[in-house]
């Protein structure tokens, strides 16, 4: 009877329950698919960084510092908009992203001015080619607006500033672009090659460079601690920049900035302060 009845895979069946037998498995078989799609996907880890407890300025002391820096006028050089995007605040599952600035890093053109502004002027629809600053500062101190701070320049393809990286699409490289902000020194003439090092850089850029840093980290929160170079955040090992900068020399204009926005609680040079 067990056979006539349809119950169960036996080797008695007959021809017409064949077709019925055939048909559950494929059932079976389909339904484990199904299974298989509805796995959790192994998603890369989010690596933040943590709150750095410094909360941004006020709009009057910000203006205050602005004024007593006497920073020379932003010249207006946007670059395409291929060359930089918007910040992010979901990754491609839905997950929040840290999206505001929370770094400063510090990078040199290697090429001169004109050069460096065409570039980024110029359409990149190929991924591997954008690449963009937030600000560039000329060897007279003048500072250009290559990307609105609002923005993602693509100053660090991959990068991490410790363990914190940001991963936000499937085969995407783990990069900080999404929460820095990036400024770049015009390399002296001397810098364009790819020496490992060079005759450095001006009083002028030193200056402007110093009072940008500290207006940034009044306006967004951002420690000392935070402030790094392009060589010291990339992990591709392909990065050495800015070659020849000279802290010293930053931190007597930085210093200077200090004191005369009297921002002293920013210049937390030593981890733990």
């Amino acid at each position: 009877m067990l056979s006539l009845c349809g119950c169960g895979f036996l080797p008695s069946r007959l021809p017409s329950q064949e077709n019925e037998t055939q048909k559950l498995i494929e059932s079976y078989q389909q339904l484990g698919n199904k299974e298989k799609d509805f796995q959790e996907p192994i998603l890369p880890p989010l690596s933040e960084l943590v709150d750095s407890g410094f909360p941004p300025m006020n709009k009057t002391s910000i203006e205050f510092c602005r004024k007593m820096l006497t920073l020379s006028p932003e010249e207006n050089a946007l670059a395409h908009g291929t060359n930089y995007g918007d910040r992010q605040d979901r990754d491609h599952w839905g997950r929040a992203l840290s999206h505001k600035p929370q770094l400063i890093v510090l990078h040199e053109t290697v090429i001169d001015l004109k050069q460096t502004v065409n570039l980024f002027k110029t359409p990149h629809p190929e991924d591997d080619q954008q690449a963009s600053y937030h600000l560039l500062i000329d060897r007279k101190g003048n500072r250009w607006r290559i990307v609105p701070d609002e923005k993602r320049a693509y100053g660090s393809g991959m990068s991490a500033f410790g363990d914190a990286t940001q991963r936000a699409k499937p085969g995407a490289v783990g990069s900080i672009n999404n929460i820095a902000l990036h400024v770049s020194l015009v390399s002296p003439d001397d810098g364009r090659e790819d020496s490992d090092a060079h005759s450095g850089y001006t009083d002028a850029q030193y200056r402007n460079l110093a009072g940008q840093v500290l207006l940034w980290q009044a306006m967004y929160g951002i420690p000392m601690t935070r402030v790094t170079t392009h060589s010291a955040v990339d992990r591709s090992h392909s990065r050495y920049d800015p070659r020849s900068f000279r802290w010293d020399r930053f931190d007597r204009q930085y210093k200077d900035a200090v004191n005369r926005c009297k921002l002293s609680q920013f210049d937390n040079q030593k981890a733990g302060l």
